[in-house]
């Protein structure tokens, strides 16, 4: 009998585990190759994974809610079962009633992790492994962890744990430089023996000042508890975080959206045909991009006490799905055409939809777009995205009274397009000039959007 391992793969570089959310096959099923047999969620992005070869599902290793590190096996594939006579027929596995569900995690499957594939040749002294996750970790704390297998030896024969050591890499990644210059500067030594167990040491406080954590609170008769899906966990981590980190201010900015809406009906037709659609979304990111280039100091990022002056202009747009939120990056988007925008938005949005993003698809932005207006919303004051500063909002878009000036200084009530713009940036590098002249400048550009730039 010929049996192939499903591993957990890494979606990314920073990508160190993954969860599996759902799985699409039961034990006895038979799959193609290529078929979808689960669903993974990771730090960055959801995707679908697909069988490595054709044959019956044999077992399944890893329960749904659990998360594993990159490379361990998951489920194994008999690939001589699906040429058996009298096989089980196939029995689709059950879809759960909220996306939600999709990602509980049983207390099975916490108390049962699978173990991590074997490497093909082990070295002869194999490097510490890196500390397990829990469920409270952040994404940072984990990314933290995922240091080198040198800088982990390192770590262990000097009884350092790597966390507490301030990391100058990707993402606070402790590098080996930074574990010789925390253990030269002096490192005291562990006790050989002690009477009682000693405390933990408290986890290193995120960016922005302490641990993520979410009180319990007390259910009711009648309520439901449903456990939170991992999307939904880290969106509520970054939240947290974001709001500790950046100082939030917000403003607020009226767009007379009449000039676009005609030039958005001269143009559809010809757009469609070409596979696009001109939304209003459209147009801002484009002066959005155009804008960018000339406010750097929006487009920036803060690490330490420097201020970092991105030189790509990756917007990310955020794509609202039933099971959470996730924001797509339309990289160089100075770059694109007016017609290049919408195309990309809507493949982005559509592969977000269905779990085909790429890992890479949703990192590196450097500023963010948020669209409640779809939905009825007037205005908001978003989140920051870390480790942007800036993020903004567009409010609902639609036909409003609006009082206007004519040429001979004759005031006029008349019906016109409007929408409101909001930005919320972190105080802590853009001032409050800075981010109203970046906003009157998008503004302009709204308002007097030229029509050679279709």
């Amino acid at each position: 009998m010929a049996r192939v391992d499903v591993i957990m793969p890494q979606m990314g570089e920073s990508i160190a585990e993954g969860t599996v959310s759902r799985w699409l096959k039961r034990v006895g099923d038979p799959v193609k190759r290529d078929e979808a047999i689960l669903e993974i969620s990771t730090d960055k992005v959801d995707a679908e994974i697909p069988s490595p070869t054709a044959g019956v599902l044999a077992e399944i290793k890893v329960e749904e809610g659990t998360t594993v590190a990159v490379q361990t096996v998951v489920a194994v594939i008999d690939t001589e079962g699906a040429a058996a006579p009298g096989g089980a027929p196939a029995s689709p596995a059950p879809v759960p009633s909220s996306p939600v569900e999709g990602g509980r995690r049983t207390e099975e499957a916490a108390a049962a992790p699978a173990a991590p594939k074997p490497a093909a040749a082990p070295p002869a002294s194999p490097p510490p492994a890196a500390p397990v996750a829990t469920e409270s970790d952040t994404a940072e704390d984990r990314l933290r962890r995922r240091s080198t297998p040198l800088v982990r030896k390192i770590a262990e024969e000097h009884g350092v744990d790597v966390a507490a050591v301030p990391g100058t890499g990707h993402a606070g990644r402790v590098t080996k430089k930074d574990i010789l210059s925390f253990i030269e500067q002096g490192v005291p030594q562990p006790a050989a023996a002690a009477p009682a167990a000693a405390a933990p040491a408290p986890r290193p406080a995120a960016a922005g000042g302490g641990e993520v954590s979410h009180p319990a609170v007390e259910a009711w008769p009648g309520d439901e508890v449903v456990a939170m899906s991992r999307i939904r966990k880290l969106t509520a981590d970054h939240m947290v975080l974001s709001r500790r980190t950046s100082a939030h201010v917000t403003s607020y900015y009226e767009v007379d959206y009449t000039r676009i809406a005609r030039i958005r009906a001269t143009i559809k037709q010809q757009y469609q045909e070409r596979g696009a659609n001109p939304t209003y979304l459209t147009f801002i990111i484009k002066v959005i991009a155009d804008n960018l280039r000339r406010h750097r100091v929006v487009n920036a990022a803060v690490s330490g006490d420097s201020i970092i002056y991105r030189g790509a202009i990756n917007i990310g747009v955020a794509v609202a799905l039933d099971w959470g939120l996730i924001v797509p990056v339309l990289k160089r988007a100075d770059e694109l055409s007016l017609i290049g925008i919408a195309k990309k938005v809507a493949d982005l949005a559509e592969r977000a939809r269905s779990k085909r993003l790429s890992p890479d698809e949703v990192q590196q932005g450097t500023f963010t777009i948020t669209n409640p207006g779809v939905f009825g919303s007037l205005a908001g004051a978003p989140i920051i995205s870390q480790p942007q500063v800036a993020i903004l909002g567009i409010g609902s878009i639609e036909k409003r009274p609006k009082v206007m000036t004519l040429e001979d200084g004759q005031d006029v009530i008349a019906i016109r397009t409007m929408g409101l713009l909001t930005l919320s940036y972190d105080h802590r590098i853009v001032d409050g000039a800075d981010a109203d002249r970046f906003m009157a400048d998008v503004k302009r550009d709204l308002e007097n959007f030229a029509e050679g730039a279709v």
